[in-house]
């Protein structure tokens, strides 16, 4: 099982780097986790033109067969049991990988967003891009922890 993170941008904060790191490992029980960051357009550029730059980027690292998730402000907001339930059926559907895709500071080209098999919002709050990744690979952690029935959930 395979675990694929898109998202623009480097971690540069120490602290979020060995978080990430923490549930790469904790994960690894049940899957790989790959990350791939695409460059992130600098701020300069008009929104529009850095949402289409970050999101040809993000497209061409999607595969045809991929399932792929976006994290969507907008997209649905489910408990950490739905992501699990979400987590293992896409799983099957995506020959035991999904692709999860995170946007940059101004969010998602909306091609990258149609692409997407779900549209998953952790929160109502705003979320720097990189702390999302921390987020959603605990979140992921738990789906597995949910789905096996083990101690961690409560």
């Amino acid at each position: 099982m395979k675990i694929r993170v898109i998202a623009p941008g480097k971690i540069r904060e120490k602290w979020l780097t060995e978080g990430i790191n923490e549930y790469i490992k904790r994960l690894s029980k049940y899957c790989s986790v790959e990350i791939t960051e695409v460059a992130d357009s600098p701020d300069t550029l008009p929104v529009d033109v850095a949402l289409q730059k970050e999101g040809e980027l993000i497209l061409s690292k999607i595969r045809k067969e991929d399932v792929v998730w976006v994290m969507d402000l907008h997209g649905d907001l489910l408990t950490s049991e739905k992501i699990s339930e979400a987590l293992i059926e896409d799983m099957r559907k995506g020959g035991s990988s999904v692709t999860v895709v995170i946007g940059g500071s101004n969010g998602l080209w909306e091609p990258v967003v149609k692409r997407a098999d779900r549209r998953i919002c952790l929160g109502k709050i705003t979320l720097t891009h990189q702390m999302t990744r921390l987020i959603l690979l605990e979140q992921i952690y738990r789906g597995y922890k949910i789905a096996n029935g083990e101690k961690y959930h409560k």
